[in-house]
């Protein structure tokens, strides 16, 4: 029931931030998607997540079409799904995903049937919240609902992943495999990649020449409520930019509370709706220079993965990020995007983009080879996880 309260109140909150149109589109795909994955056949490998969100679409849509490239049968549900139980004798391998912290009767009785038939639990994350010692660094959570606070509170998905017959976990970057491996779990890092679908949908949209006003546009894409803190960490250095080059326009999408102090250029700032994600590329083609600001020694920030410079790389933008350790991972430094650690770095970084064009088109287009290679489900190549799920679906 508190799981249903708060996919409830995510509803709400969508339609109220978006207006009943926009927003009614938004959960109107979203529904397609999750009644969809009510329907299940038999395979090697099911992604059982929480919803039909992002984040279900980087770790459980996305892995299942990586695998299947590699020859693996998968299935994605979610769940809510009644039939969920059943599903022990279908498939060999089962990873959870942003399953909810409580431990529901379906969960419960699918997992009991798992360990019954000896077949193989993955717990699977792409952030910190399934351990409630990180909620002081979560800086939104006095803005999630109640039910949602006390989903937070008890960990997303920690009854699954302390139970000692899971020993397998899957995450997105190093840093959280890191964490995990202090509790004892083998962990194997499946990065987030670009669907196929996400593939021939910018490829389309770079058939169209980008908008010529004369203006550069520098794009903040921010996703979910936690990225407040994480835009003040740039707001001094675009403030300086912005005074000093007047052909400038900051172009803002996403659940972000605007700073006063940017208020003296809301001529040139552009604030773009939030749309499903067909649309939401057209959204990051708009922009000349893509920002990726990041609260650095946050956990939570840490463990955020290189998403934003996927999306943006793939559509040959230059992305300036912050200089932690996954996007220093992702990123070779002044060869395909820039790093920045303080202000004076990313007042250089995008002074040097701005003015020169040549620079931001060779950026751009050596980012793009990078996501074909290493960022696509389509190139995939992660060897040791393929490796991993072979030796559990192929025993006889």
């Amino acid at each position: 029931m508190k799981g249903l309260l708060v996919k409830l109140g995510k509803i709400s909150l969508m339609i109220r931030r978006n207006g009943l149109c926009q927003g009614g589109k938004i959960v109107a795909e979203y529904l397609k998607i999750y009644f969809k994955a009510f329907f299940v056949g038999s395979g090697d490998v099911l992604f059982i997540t929480g919803g039909v969100g992002d984040k279900a679409h980087y770790r459980a849509f996305g892995p299942a079409e990586e695998l299947r490239h590699h020859g693996f049968k998968c299935s994605v549900t979610v769940e809510d799904n009644p039939n969920l139980p059943k599903y022990a004798g279908r498939f060999k391998v089962f990873v959870f995903h942003k399953v909810s912290s409580d431990r529901n009767k379906k969960n419960e009785l699918l997992v009991n049937e798992i360990k019954k038939q000896k077949k193989e639990i993955i717990f699977d994350t792409d952030d910190l919240d399934f351990d409630p010692q990180y909620l002081s660094h979560m800086d939104y959570f006095s803005k999630i609902s109640q039910s949602e606070q006390e989903q937070f509170q008890k960990g997303i998905g920690a009854w699954l992943l302390s139970d000692p017959y899971v020993k397998t976990c899957t995450v997105s970057v190093a840093y959280l495999a890191d964490k995990l491996r202090e509790k004892g779990k083998k962990v194997i890092v499946v990065a987030n990649k670009l669907s196929d679908r996400e593939l021939e949908l910018t490829d389309r949209i770079m058939e169209s020449p980008k908008k010529d006003d004369g203006f550069i546009r520098i794009g903040y894409y921010s996703g979910t409520l936690s990225h407040n803190k994480d835009f003040a960490t740039v707001t001094s250095a675009l403030i300086f930019v912005m005074r000093k080059y007047q052909k400038v326009k900051l172009t803002l999408a996403g659940p972000l509370d605007m700073e006063n102090e940017l208020n003296e250029f809301r001529d040139r700032i552009e604030i773009l709706p939030r749309v499903s994600r067909d649309k939401y590329y057209g959204n990051v083609y708009k922009c000349h220079i893509n920002l990726v600001p990041l609260e650095l020694g946050n956990p939570f920030c840490e463990s955020k993965s290189e998403i934003k410079f996927m999306e943006a790389g793939i559509l040959k933008i230059p992305t300036v990020a912050a200089r932690n350790r996954t996007y220093s991972e992702a990123i070779e430094d002044g060869v395909d995007g820039f790093l920045a650690g303080s202000e004076e770095e990313w007042i250089d970084k995008l002074d040097r983009l701005i003015e020169d064009e040549n620079l931001r088109r060779s950026m751009g287009e050596k980012a793009r080879e990078k996501i074909l290679k290493d960022y696509t489900n389509k190139n995939s190549h992660n060897r040791e996880y393929y490796d991993y799920i072979t030796g559990l679906t192929r025993l006889p």
